[in-house]
């Protein structure tokens, strides 16, 4: 793939941000300072310079409806705050960088400081993408990712995704307790670093991807409500406290700009808009698209993918690439582990009729009735979209690190099957999503890590505990005090996957299969899925009592070939009637042999096949056709 050619000179990007600190003027020039900050709950404001000199406060000018401006003549390296009513002291809520924290002061950057070693990248096709998903804190902050790039992309994987480096209070955390949306964390590296790390992908060829938070803000170092009550409803209240107005286009600009920013300042090729269902406001999220898409510059691949419990189909039908399929996961984990307490519980009838659902239309809830939502219905038909617009996974962040203890899949399920859903995994024309280290069959805990103190501290580590009072194994004080306090730094290091480990025995197995399987979704499935379609799936064994679940899937691909998987999750083998005709693409090791003689796919297996004729699938054994109409030409 050969990405657009630009400007060879032009190795210098910024975002101009309405609001903020903007430096202007020529780079010759004495350099000066846009100062502009929406207080409407305020009567006066003066920037307070914390590191010049003897320089006094400099009242700013009200603009109107709320807004402050003024100009001064200083430059990069300025550290500044603002003083509202000539009491409280607060950073930029738009600060491009806080080098001692969320509660110190901002400071002025020059964004066109870093000159981009592969300012030609143009991004890469959506269809070709392969995510990798990351904690940037974890591995070592950017220097530590950036030593990793190489060995993901020999691994096959296309796409880095970083989860949220939004300022956030402490030196560690999830990242998902933003307060200073512009501001990348401090305790990464710097933001040079940052753009070097992105610089580093590109060059091998990977996009990067950012997580993004713009439901809430975090309980510690957002001022917004002192000095600008309008930005939030008084109406409205949500697990963090009360809701943004996103009715109001001060709030609307304030992130379609943070989009944009993220996507050419730093030149991310994609954006994880975290819970985008706790926005409640789906025609501002059509409006961020259609923004990014006019404002990002032409010939530029960029994605935007949705995190959205409602299913709401219709927004990836234009506006957006895809959506993190938790019903896919749910599915796959239910039928690996046999829990169902929690969200598992929908997902625990039949999971393999569901997870037939999700590989034959996408969600398993379209519009069905929920028993996690008080019986309420879920989702909106999904089979016309295409699969790609799917992102599937069997680990991510949120269902290892909210789990109590932080338990990976791998140490509460069976190799031979993990390795069988995996290869469904990798293999679906669905988008795939892999947790870091996953691809070493790694069973290194993630767990829920902060640095709060005081009062707020003791507040998170016993709510922590109170959210799994409901579950078996948890439902004592006793059981309970196992769970990790969030707050001890060695639950952090318990999450941190060593920089060195050896990659020998069991590591280099796994990660050899996962090498394997990409290579073939790289070399003869990444080619024919732009306008792939699904074909629909068939149930061939559904008894869970008996461990009996298995099932068939097709899919019809660019060319007109078909690809089929069959994937065995059960405890016994299953016929396949007929067996696989065509080309066998991959098979689980030592697991899948037995089809080519006697027609059985034995129990923990996964087999995929490519053939130019779409074979009329069906069984004898418990089968029940989940969706087998043919896609409209």
């Amino acid at each position: 793939m050969s990405p657009l050619s630009q400007d060879p000179h032009d190795r210098h990007y910024m975002h101009c941000l309405p609001f903020g600190a903007q430096l202007i003027g020529a780079a010759h020039a004495q350099p000066h300072t846009r100062f502009r900050f929406w207080a409407p709950s305020c009567q006066t404001v003066q920037i307070v310079f914390e590191n010049v000199g003897d320089t006094p406060p400099l009242d700013m000018t009200a603009s109107g409806n709320g807004w402050f401006e003024a100009q001064a003549p200083c430059g990069p390296g300025t550290l500044y705050r603002y003083c509202i009513d000539g009491r409280q002291r607060v950073p930029d809520p738009a600060s491009r960088f806080q080098p001692q924290g969320v509660h110190g002061p901002s400071e002025v950057l020059d964004p066109r400081a870093y000159a981009w070693q592969h300012a030609h990248w143009q991004g890469r096709p959506w269809e070709e993408t392969v995510l990798y998903e990351l904690h940037v804190g974890a591995l070592g902050g950017y220097q530590g990712v950036m030593k990793r790039l190489p060995a993901l992309a020999a691994l096959g994987v296309t796409a880095v995704e970083l989860m949220p480096l939004n300022d956030y209070p402490g030196e560690r955390g999830w990242g998902y307790d933003v307060v200073l949306p512009y501001a990348p964390h401090a305790a990464y590296g710097s933001p040079d670093e940052l753009k070097a790390l992105v610089d580093t992908a590109h060059g091998l060829g990977l996009q990067m991807f950012i997580d993004v938070v713009y439901n809430h803000f975090g309980p510690d170092g957002n001022w917004l409500g002192l000095y600008a009550k309008p930005f939030f409803r008084q109406d409205v209240k949500t697990p963090w406290g009360e809701a943004l107005d996103f009715e109001r286009f001060e709030v609307r600009d304030f992130y379609c700009d943070n989009a944009l920013y993220w996507l050419t300042e730093y030149r991310f090729d994609g954006l994880r808009i975290d819970a985008a269902h706790a926005i409640g406001n789906t025609n501002w999220l059509r409006e961020l698209a259609d923004h990014v898409k006019a404002r990002v510059e032409p010939g530029r691949q960029v994605h935007l993918v949705l995190e959205n419990e409602h299913n709401e189909a219709n927004l990836l039908e234009s506006h957006f690439s895809a959506q993190w399929n938790d019903d896919a996961h749910h599915c796959f984990h239910v039928l690996l582990t046999g829990e169902s307490e929690g969200y598992y519980r929908a997902f625990s009838d039949s999971p393999i009729t569901q997870l037939a659902r999700v590989l034959g239309e996408g969600f398993a809830y379209q519009g069905d009735p929920s028993p996690v939502h008080a019986g309420q219905p879920r989702g909106e038909p999904s089979a016309h979209l295409p699969p790609t617009a799917f992102v599937a996974f069997l680990q991510n962040h949120d269902q290892i690190g909210n789990r109590a203890l932080g338990d990976r899949l791998r140490a509460l399920a069976d190799d031979d099957a993990l390795r069988a859903a995996t290869a469904m995994l990798l293999l679906s024309p669905q988008i795939p999503l892999i947790f870091m280290e996953e691809e070493y069959g790694s069973t290194q805990p993630f767990q829920f890590f902060t640095a709060f103190t005081g009062t707020l501290a003791d507040a998170v580590r016993e709510g922590r505990r109170r959210e799994f009072k409901a579950f078996s194994a948890f439902n004592d004080d006793a059981s309970r005090a196992r769970i990790p306090d969030p707050n001890d730094l060695q639950t952090f290091v318990n999450s941190s996957p060593p920089a060195d480990a050896p990659l020998d025995g069991e590591r280099l197995e796994w990660m050899h299969f996962y090498k394997s399987a990409l290579c073939v979704r790289a070399h003869l499935l990444m080619p024919r899925l732009r306008h792939a379609r699904a074909l629909g799936a068939t149930v061939l064994a559904d008894d869970a009592a008996n461990g009996l679940a298995a099932l068939v899937a097709r899919w019809r691909l660019d060319d007109g070939e078909t690809l089929t998987i069959a994937l065995n999750l059960g405890r016994d083998g299953v016929r396949l009637d007929p067996h696989p005709e065509g080309m066998v693409i991959f098979e689980t090791p030592g697991r899948a042999r037995d089809y080519a003689d006697n027609g059985v796919l034995p129990e923990s297996a996964c087999i995929a096949w490519l053939t130019g004729d779409v074979p009329a699938y069906s069984s004898e054994h418990d089968a029940r056709v989940v969706h087998r109409e043919e896609p409209h030409a």
